[in-house]
Parts: structure tokens; sequence; C-alpha cells
């Protein structure tokens, strides 16, 4: 049965490569990204989410079966914080209409390892409370200070995102709603994002400092599109809340083997 999928970030990397194994095996994609897709929007902005939502909605004809939710940036900028969280989870928001008219509807975000690192835990209860305009600031005053310090946006955005799938997916408006919603972490990935900071033997050395990947080292767009697929499957019954660590090992190397014990006795 074909299905209707939108993608954000259809235009490259994760999201290109997803969208075209899709196309490639008879589904049906309608690509949102800056330029170069079905809708062109800006998801750094409420407006542009919202506009995008209606004009997918649209070409979908009101019923979206999936939606994967690419789109990302990893600059040392405030925009970081808008295009990784607030446009990832207000299109979703925005989209549920129309997911809601599908007989199987699913849905699924690239989160990231970086979730686990340093991050701004002040950026992150802002966008976990909604307020885009004081994480906004609260990114600003980083990236002023530099990009090593700017940086923190990134894995702030990524940590705010994760954590928000955690909590919506089991509320009435998702899993109430029968909608499996779910999170991919990829490690490092070889698409354009990461092109130059892999192509000296410094960049790779302080990528691979803090993105340990003992299994098979970095990895190809494909080995995460292909479980956004499955998470958007409609195979997928039961899986709810999941940030799925795809990273070759990196998880397992920076958070050792108990991450069960927060619930123990003391």
């Amino acid at each position: 049965m074909t299905r209707t999928y939108v993608v954000t970030g259809s235009a490259s990397g994760i999201g290109a490569t997803t969208a075209q194994l899709l196309r490639d095996r008879g589904d049906r994609v309608i690509g949102i990204d800056l330029k170069g897709a079905d809708v062109e929007a800006d998801l750094s902005t409420p407006q542009g989410r919202t506009d995008a939502a209606a004009a997918a909605t649209e070409l979908a004809g009101g019923t979206i079966d999936a939606v994967i939710a690419c789109a990302g940036i990893s600059a040392p900028i405030a925009k970081t914080i808008s295009v990784n969280y607030f446009g990832v989870t207000e299109l979703l928001e925005a989209l549920l209409p129309a997911l809601a008219k599908s007989d199987a509807p699913r849905a699924a975000v690239v989160s990231s390892m970086a979730s686990l690192q340093p991050n701004s835990p002040e950026m992150v209860d802002a966008a976990l409370a909604g307020d885009e305009a004081k994480a906004v600031e609260i990114a600003e005053g980083l990236a002023a200070q530099g990009p090593e310090v700017g940086y923190a946006v990134y894995p702030s955005s990524k940590r705010a995102l994760a954590r928000w799938v955690r909590r919506e997916s089991i509320t009435p408006a998702w899993a109430g709603a029968h909608i499996p919603l779910n999170a991919v972490a990829p490690g490092t990935v070889l698409t354009p994002m990461t092109a130059q900071l892999l192509a000296t033997a410094e960049g790779r050395a302080m990528v691979d400092a803090s993105v340990p990947m003992p299994l098979n080292s970095h990895q190809p767009p494909e080995s995460i599109a292909q479980l956004l697929i499955w998470l958007t499957s409609v195979q997928n019954t039961h899986m709810a809340g999941q940030v799925i660590y795809d990273d070759g090992g990196a998880d397992a190397t920076l958070r050792g083997d108990d991450i069960w014990s927060w619930n123990d006795p003391r």
C-alpha cells in the first residue's frame, strides 16, 4: 500500500536519502526544505512552519500517513535552536490533524548523540516551555562568546528535542491518537554538514574524541534513513518515546553499561 510521507530537510543529507529510498519503493513523498523541495519554507520562523504545514497538508489531499523530520543545522548560532527544536515540534503539531486522518499514522524525528553532550539547561527548559524568544535570547548570549561556547546551542537543541519526544509521545495527542512518535540519534554521519569537519586529520580526531564510534566508524545517511523508515512504517505498532542511538556505539561508550539504576533503592 502506498503511503504519503512528509520529509523535512529533504534537499540534502539524511532527509534527501530518506526521501529517495521512500520514492524508490513506491511511496509518495512531500519534501520540505529551504529550496529544492516540494514545499519551500523557512522552518526557523513561526510563519514558515505554519505555511509549510498548510502547503504539505494541501499537497497531501488532507491526509498524511507519516512525518519524518530531518531538517536541522549545527551552526553555533541562535537560529539552531529555532530550526532544530521549534522547527520540528511546531511543524509536527501543525500536521497532527492530517496525521489523525491516516489509518496508520507515524512520526519520527532526527535527534543526535550530541544530546548527551554538555548543554545549556536554561535553554533546554525554555524550549520545553515553548518560549522561543527566551531560548533564542539564551542562544544569542552563548553565540556572542564565540563558536566554542556557541556550539552548546546544538546539543541543547537536540537534548530538548529528545525530551520533547519522550514527553509528548505518551500523551493523548500522540499515543492516545494511535500515533507512534520516536527519535533517532545518529553518530557522525557522512553528509554535507560534516564534510568540511571530516576533511582534515585534525577535524576527524576532534570528532572521534567526542563521538567515539567503535562499530564501523562514521556512518552513511542510509543507516539512519532505513531506521526512520521502519519507525514510520505500519510494522511499528508499539514503539513510542524512544530515542534510538544509531551511532556506532557512541552512546554505550560514553554512558557505559548501566543506564537503568536511576530508580534503584539507594
